[in-house]
């Protein structure tokens, strides 16, 4: 599959795969005969996981050492498996942020009539007194 195709079908741009190409996250990506790029099916499933990881907040710099770990071979999957647990506990705790948002969000709103009845109603008062 070449580089348009990959970039849609993972809602990517072609920049955005090259770099992670450049940078190793990636594998080299063989070349026709034109030399563009031709994804292979192991191609793409590194292009979804780097996403995967990407969406979870991931940072580049992590993902480069997990990369980087992955390709040192079965010896570093306990570091693996930390930059993992610890990517979650990250995700874990903005959902936790998130959600505590929303239930802001939500009380804000089932009493919006509330604070806006009082709003006007300090406004009326405040403009009375002139």
């Amino acid at each position: 599959m070449n580089i348009n195709a990959v970039a849609e079908k993972f809602n990517l741009t072609k920049d955005t795969l090259r770099y992670w190409e450049r940078i190793g996250l990636l594998p080299e990506v063989k070349r026709n005969t034109s030399g563009y790029r031709e994804f292979s099916e192991h191609d793409m499933n590194w292009v979804f996981y780097i996403q995967a990881l990407r969406n979870a907040g991931m940072s580049i710099e992590a993902l480069v050492e997990f990369v980087k770990l992955y390709r040192e071979g079965s010896q570093t999957e306990a570091a693996r498996k930390s930059l993992l647990v610890d990517q979650r506990a990250e995700l874990a705790d903005k959902v936790t942020g998130i959600q505590k948002t929303i239930k802001y969000l939500d009380f804000k709103i089932d009493h919006f009539e509330d604070h806006t009845l009082n709003y006007e109603r300090e406004k009326l008062a405040y403009e009375q007194d002139d």
